[in-house]
């Protein structure tokens, strides 16, 4: 009896951590992900060490330079909290091109917060999955057309490229 209760309690435990598991695939995302992608694994993506200033916001996807925590100084508190042994940095944005919903995406699994006016933004949608190639994660924000501060924390590498694209 108390073999199979172990058991019982060993498949309801694991069957928690299966349904948390993200969708796996390009095709799981919530939204069309083609000119995210491109933007992200383009061979003219800009670099950006952590703490430039940009002028307004690329066409085209940015590889940002990452620094421990510590060292990248975020300007902003992060809404959670680095694991240690994880990379961030921020870059600041001194205008958007125009008001509007816009989707920002990174090439790997990491944390986002955008602050703008002194306040941070809430998403107003989340996608992502694993195994697709140059995506992991793709978010959309309100931005108005002033200055914003995209910060990344939590990047298990020391860089991540980002795409910063009006939303379709």
């Amino acid at each position: 009896m108390r073999h199979a209760l172990l058991i019982g309690f060993v498949v309801l435990g694991s069957t928690s951590a299966w349904a948390a598991e993200e969708p796996s695939g390009c095709d799981k995302f919530k939204w069309p992900i083609e000119h995210e992608r491109a933007a992200l694994t383009a061979p003219d993506r800009i670099k950006l060490a952590s703490g430039a200033d940009v002028a307004a916001v690329p066409a085209t996807g940015i590889t940002l330079a990452l620094l421990t925590p510590a060292e990248a100084k975020l300007p902003t508190p992060p809404e959670r909290a680095p694991k240690d042994g994880t990379f961030a940095g921020f870059t600041n944005f001194k205008s958007a091109p125009k008001a509007g919903l816009y989707t920002i995406s990174l090439s790997a699994g990491a944390w986002i917060d955008v602050v703008q006016d002194g306040h941070a933004l809430k998403p107003k949608g989340f996608s992502g999955a694993t195994d697709c190639d140059g995506i992991r994660k793709t978010m959309k924000y309100e931005l108005s057309a002033s200055p914003f501060v995209l910060e990344i924390s939590g990047a298990r590498e020391n860089a991540v490229s980002v795409a910063i694209l009006p939303s379709e």
